[in-house]
């Protein structure tokens, strides 16, 4: 059978030329080289598919008659416990009566030192009719219509909390609470009080500093990746005193593990406001927290990459690195066989 010459110049598998067949110390310095390169490719994309990525998809929030959970950790260093409390204002319109609450208020050093641990029990539940995050105004501390002469509780209360400032004690409110998922607030300020002790320990609400160190805030568990805006965030008054307000919009939030747990939770973002005391204000200065639901729900999916995916990139890195060393050390080959070559050229003129 006679052969045609042209045939041959469709082989895809030519012979290897002379000098790849040769072993020298450079093909040993790329070969080492290319081996290096291989095994760190070969690592990161194993990294990579190893890695799982999210999928984020919105839908319409359709959750009904469940609860709002927050978790609160914050601190007041220049107010006592005792004077402290906690408001929760539901915007639904009816009394909230089986809110489950579980906050604890540690007490502080001028250091910032822990130096004692109480229960509050007096988380105040408050009903608004209409939805205004303002309340049309600030909450004032409450007016009760007591005797002018304090009793003996109340003038021991006086003298402890004055004793407490003296001594720069301040507060760390903590703990949870579940609440409707309806826009409502709850604040942390002095309106437990009665009016008359307030104005005995602070003589006049513009003494009330209300300087805090928000530590954690968050509305439900958290997930890979979450990011709470208001974590560590401090406001320190040095002269004026005011109330802050903070302006929460709380997204609905699932995130599903690659084994199919889903964790159901929230993410927010914020809006910080401050109002100076002024003279004629009747309002007690305090620390705001206003939220609102947003009706788009964020579904948050992990998920891994394919394992075709995975090999064809590695095919692709590998069989690229070893055509370049490949290339690299015939230009080696060729560049010290010239040089080589020259020298004995150069020695017999």
């Amino acid at each position: 059978m006679g052969r045609i010459p042209s045939l041959k110049n469709f082989n895809a598998f030519p012979h290897a030329e002379d000098h790849l067949l040769k072993k020298t110390y450079s093909g040993a310095i790329v070969t080492i080289l290319g081996l290096i390169i291989m095994v760190t490719l070969f690592a990161h994309e194993l990294t990579f598919y190893l890695t799982t990525y999210t999928v984020h998809q919105m839908s319409v929030d359709l959750k009904r008659g469940e609860t709002l959970p927050i978790h609160i950790n914050v601190s007041f260093p220049s107010l006592p416990c005792e004077v402290l409390s906690v408001d929760a204002i539901d915007m639904s319109g009816k009394h909230e009566v089986d809110l489950h609450t579980n906050i604890w208020k540690l007490r502080l050093d001028k250091y910032g030192h822990i130096i004692g641990t109480e229960y509050l029990s007096d988380l105040v539940e408050k009903e608004h009719g209409t939805h205004d995050h303002d309340h049309g105004k600030e909450h004032h501390v409450e007016e009760k219509k007591p005797e002018h002469t304090f009793n003996e509780d109340a003038d021991k209360m006086v003298k402890s909390v004055k004793l407490a400032m003296e001594n720069g004690e301040g507060c760390r409110v903590y703990g949870a609470l579940d609440v409707q998922r309806v826009a409502g607030n709850f604040h942390i300020s002095v309106h437990g009080l009665n009016i008359f002790a307030a104005n005995q320990i602070f003589e006049g609400s513009s003494h009330v500093n209300v300087s805090h160190v928000i530590h954690t805030l968050s509305f439900g568990p958290e997930y890979p990746g979450v990011h709470n805006p208001l974590d560590d965030n401090s406001r320190i008054l040095h002269e004026e005193s005011g109330t802050f307000k903070y302006y929460i919009k709380v997204v609905p939030t699932e995130y599903r593990y690659l084994s199919k747990k889903v964790l159901p939770t929230n993410q927010f973002s914020v809006t910080e406001y401050f109002v100076p005391m002024r003279p004629t204000d009747r309002s007690w200065p305090a620390v705001y927290f206003l939220y609102d639901l947003s009706p788009i729900t964020v579904t948050i999916k992990e998920e891994r990459r394919n394992f075709l995916h995975f090999i064809t990139r590695l095919c692709a890195v590998l069989g690229g690195t070893f055509a370049m060393t490949g290339m690299l050390d015939r230009w080696m080959y060729r560049i010290i066989e010239s040089v080589s070559s020259s020298k004995p050229r150069s020695g017999m003129r």
